[in-house]
């Protein structure tokens, strides 16, 4: 590939570029493919994302908008898996609707929120790399949809509750295997592979050609964007061996049933101290507890001492 042709990671992008009004154009085309209707961004809201520090974790990047209809929009990307993902991003919303409504506004006053995962890691079985869910309210008996009456510019008007209610897009990256044909296609292509097709006419592709250059960026952010890319490298690798062992030290266990205690005692000491060696390199890459104590099996308390 040219030099010119190296694009950066959408998850950097979104980190560095995206929140700059210039460059609005390639996340409001990102989110006019995916919610299927025209979306322009007014501004860039304050969220946890927005901290830029040294000791910023690269794993979750996310960034929090307001669009021309005065709907809060969440994108985030997550690197590697979380073991409470859900819950955390129902509280992402829930929290997102408490703070743009002032103490004693009227419930009219609370906005729509869309949350849109972009995510790196199976967070479980399906067979699709997009799914969608919102909020409806179905008859037991009958199978309609219930509507709800409310009021709007001094009218009263019917509404369904996904309407009101927050969406939520779960986009899983590595489980899109197609030819991209569609916009919403080489989307998912770009954020998977980096590629963007120099003929796209896919909205907020043709500008993400000409602004999420890596040569354009000057050294220093090319070093920092590498060192990024590494630690994300690293740490995939660091959760893929420690899982592997865990599952080969398994498979040996399984072997030598049967054999003496002092053996199996052994064997289970020779786990615990790798695990607590693997525990001690994730800690170092700011892996979260949670996360190491899924792949380890140490006790989370235990984690913390290290």
């Amino acid at each position: 590939m040219v030099q010119k042709d190296r694009y950066i990671r959408f998850d950097w992008a979104v980190k560095r570029l995206l929140r700059n009004k210039a460059n609005f154009g390639v996340l409001e085309g990102f989110l006019t493919v995916l919610l299927g209707e025209p979306i322009r961004i007014v501004e860039i809201l304050e969220s946890e994302g927005n901290q830029q520090r040294e000791n910023d974790k690269f794993n979750r990047v996310d960034i929090k908008a307001r669009n021309s209809k005065d709907e809060i929009i969440i994108v985030e990307v997550q690197n590697t898996r979380e073991i409470y993902y859900l819950e955390r991003i129902l509280f992402g919303v829930a929290k997102a609707i408490t703070e743009h409504i002032e103490l004693g506004e009227f419930y009219s006053q609370v906005k729509k929120v869309y949350s849109i995962s972009i995510l790196y890691f199976d967070i479980g079985k399906g067979n699709d790399y997009l799914y969608h869910g919102q909020n409806s309210f179905v008859g037991v008996h009958t199978g309609d949809f219930l509507e709800v009456t409310t009021k709007e510019k001094d009218a009263i008007v019917r509404k369904l509750p996904a309407e009101i209610f927050p969406e939520y897009f779960l986009i899983r990256v590595n489980e899109f295997n197609k030819v991209a044909v569609t916009p919403l296609e080489e989307w998912i292509e770009y954020l998977k592979t980096g590629i963007i097709r120099p003929d796209t006419k896919a909205p907020g592709l043709e500008e993400a050609r000409r602004k999420l250059i890596y040569y354009n960026m000057d050294r220093a952010e090319q070093l920092a964007y590498d060192e990024h890319i590494n630690a994300v490298m690293i740490q995939n690798d660091v959760l893929s061996t420690a899982a592997e062992e865990g599952r080969e030290e398994g498979r040996q266990e399984g072997r030598q049933e049967g054999r003496q205690e002092g053996l199996a005692e052994g064997l289970e000491q020779g786990k615990q101290e790798k695990n607590i060696e693997n525990a001690r390199t994730m800690k170092a890459l700011n892996i979260s507890s949670e996360v190491i104590h899924q792949v380890t099996g140490l006790a989370i308390k235990d984690i913390e001492e290290l």
